[in-house]
């Protein structure tokens, strides 16, 4: 029998104030962030900071680095986080149905459960499948979002083989109270209503908040095909979710500050089972949590540490035809000290501890508590053309022992504009409670997989054209966790799994004159070794392109997302090309409409085998915001 894990696996310049906003640095400390910024880099400014775990301009990261913003995320047609990060450069992503049901995140052919999800640096996956419900997360609490690709388990520790992705929720700012609103209504009867507040609660703007709710509802449609899965209820499946998400951060001085940040996603999911009974009524009620507590301080003037103690929560609870069948709520506790050395304005250090407890609740298995105790350096340093950056990171777990983690990284800048890099890393993926404790197919003597990785890239980047990289990666994977048959009814967790993706990856993120353009085209070779197939769900070919350009009161864009077909459990997903739409007409300075179409020409596709997708559909926001 097949593991249900085995089943589902597939006054500052704007670069300070941006990093003071997405670190929580205190300001004095974002400043030095500013300068150095603007001595090594004058050719963009936005700041990214999951890179190097320290604010850099995006033209400075060696790793591949993609950065949604603001005005991306008010742009995308995407709902929720799955659906924006799909346009980033070598990320697949794949639903099992509508809104809210179970996805799947690939990030250069790494699976779900090899890739990274935080939310402003707190882990928020499942203890249980190791993976992240990022379905849940809608766009209306969500700030900015930052993705890296590749190998970068020396930052942060298991998963991060894949890369990462990294979500911040919305900052409060030093000016009086302003409130704003949106209200959707559209296609398979969609209702979004959502509200915040932003601002100062005194005069000299030290303490600030941020609040932001939203609730969306909608119908849907069938999850399953019942050509394919006769068994499955043909009903529609409808998704119901309410978000809220807050900030408070009060600066004591120009050296020290404080803050609380929450997020909390409930989500109720209508889905479908191939193998139940065509009257069945399933349904999902999902839960994604973040808190924390944060402290910044700057101890000299080269000399600033920060403190987080954060709670990451995953909880997903199954019921059929009314009655619970199954619960799967996990935690994760999280205690961060970081410690950034500016020994110039070129060269830097960072050193720090962390400490996380993971803990699962489940009516479905038993296991014992997980603790988990890190030390982690980095070096980011530039002498001349020559860029480096240097990590290392230990992580002692108490169910298996450690695991050593390294990056190397080193970029040649020929000019103000053009540079070439290349860099090295090992990552290692721990496994999860189902590879450990399932019943029957779990086995506690497993060890983590294991990843090595090497990349090589060639970046244009400019105030005209914005950053411009062509990529070329290469990952191997030892050690996968595989499910083998013990010869009897069951499959057994084993390390017995060897994989390898190679392939080359082209990004822009930028301009043409007016008009706001992100491409990404990955050509890829992701193949299970132990099997010689190609690995389940990622395409060799795919690519996406966005355009978005202001005339007058309007905002008019585009999408086109385009995948190559894909092997899925003895089947094949044929490949698919998608194009939306949106435009956006300021009715006043504060009252504006936004139209948009998701699938205009109303392709019928498959991101997973038996799984409807939504068809063409038409949605309409009426919004407010201060002028």
């Amino acid at each position: 029998m097949l593991s249900p894990l085995a089943a589902f696996k597939d006054g500052l310049s704007p670069h300070g104030a941006l990093a003071a906003a997405v670190l929580g640095l205190p300001l004095a400390s974002a400043a030095h962030a500013a300068q150095a910024a603007d001595d090594v880099s004058q050719t963009l400014a936005p700041v990214v900071v999951t890179s190097t775990r320290a604010p850099q301009p995006l033209a400075d990261a060696i790793p591949q680095s993609s950065l949604f913003d603001e005005q991306d995320i008010a742009d995308s047609n995407a709902d929720d986080a799955l659906g924006l990060i799909a346009l980033a450069p070598g990320v697949q992503v794949t639903r099992n149905g509508g809104p809210g049901s179970n996805s799947g995140l690939f990030i250069r052919g790494a699976a779900s459960s090899q890739s990274l999800v935080l939310i402003d640096g707190v882990r928020v996956e499942s203890a249980s499948l190791g993976a992240a419900q990022l379905s849940q997360l809608m766009l209306d609490q969500i700030g900015r979002v930052e993705v890296v690709n590749g190998n970068v388990s020396a930052l942060y520790g298991s998963n991060a083989i894949g890369g990462v992705v990294q979500i911040f929720t919305k900052e409060g700012e030093p000016h009086p109270p302003r409130f704003s609103f949106e209200a959707e209504y559209g296609s398979y009867h969609t209702q979004r209503q959502s509200a915040g507040v932003n601002g100062a609660l005194d005069k000299d703007g030290r303490t600030t908040f941020s609040l932001n709710v939203s609730r969306e509802k909608t119908d849907g449609f069938s999850s399953i095909d019942p050509a394919k899965a006769p068994d499955a209820n043909p009903n529609a499946n409808g998704y119901l979710n309410e978000s809220v998400a807050a900030t408070l951060r009060h600066k004591f001085s120009d050296s020290w500050d404080v803050g609380v940040r929450f997020l909390q996603s409930n989500g109720v999911n209508s889905f479908d089972d191939a193998y139940g009974l065509p009257t069945d009524l399933n349904e999902s009620h999902d839960r994604v949590r973040s808190a924390s507590v944060f402290a910044n301080g700057r101890l000299t003037d080269n000399w600033t540490t920060h403190f987080t103690i954060a709670q990451g929560q995953d909880r997903a609870n199954i019921e059929q035809n009314g009655v619970y069948t199954s619960r799967f709520n996990s935690e994760n506790r999280q205690y961060t000290w970081q410690n950034d050395i500016r020994i110039t304005d070129a060269h830097k250090l960072l050193f720090g501890y962390e400490h996380l407890d993971e803990t699962l609740d489940s009516d479905q298995l038993s296991a014992p508590d997980r603790h988990v105790n890190s030390v982690f350096a980095g070096y980011v340093g530039r002498i001349g053309p020559n860029e480096l950056q240097a990590n290392l990171r230990h992580d002692q777990y108490s169910d298996f022992g450690g695991a050593n983690s390294y990056y190397l990284g080193y970029a040649y800048h020929f000019d103000a504009h053009w540079k070439a890099s290349a860099s090295y890393a090992a990552s290692f993926r721990a496994p999860s409670f189902d590879d450990l404790y399932y019943p029957f197919s779990g086995n506690p003597s497993i060890q983590p997989e294991r990843s090595h990785s090497v990349e090589a890239a060639l970046q244009y980047a400019s105030n005209a054209l914005g950053v411009m990289r062509v990529t070329l990666f290469q990952t191997r994977y030892s050690n996968l966790i595989d499910y083998v048959s013990d010869g009897g009814f069951y499959y057994v967790a084993q390390n017995v799994g060897r994989a390898k993706v190679q392939g080359v990856e082209g990004s822009w993120a930028g301009h043409v004159g007016a008009t706001d353009v992100r491409a990404g085209v990955t050509f890829q070779n992701p193949v299970d070794e132990t099997n010689h197939e190609d690995l389940t769900r990622r395409a060799r070919r795919f690519a996406t392109f966005t355009a978005h350009r202001t005339i007058g009161r309007w905002r008019v864009g585009g999408e086109w997302i385009v995948s190559g077909q894909r092997s899925d459990y003895d089947s094949t997903l044929a490949g698919y090309g998608i194009v939306n739409l949106s435009a956006r007409y300021d009715i006043s300075k504060s009252w504006y409409v936004t139209a948009r179409i998701d699938n205009l020409f109303d392709k019928d596709y498959e991101l997973a085998y038996s799984y409807n997708t939504p068809r063409r559909g038409a949605y309409i926001t009426l919004g407010w915001h201060p002028s």
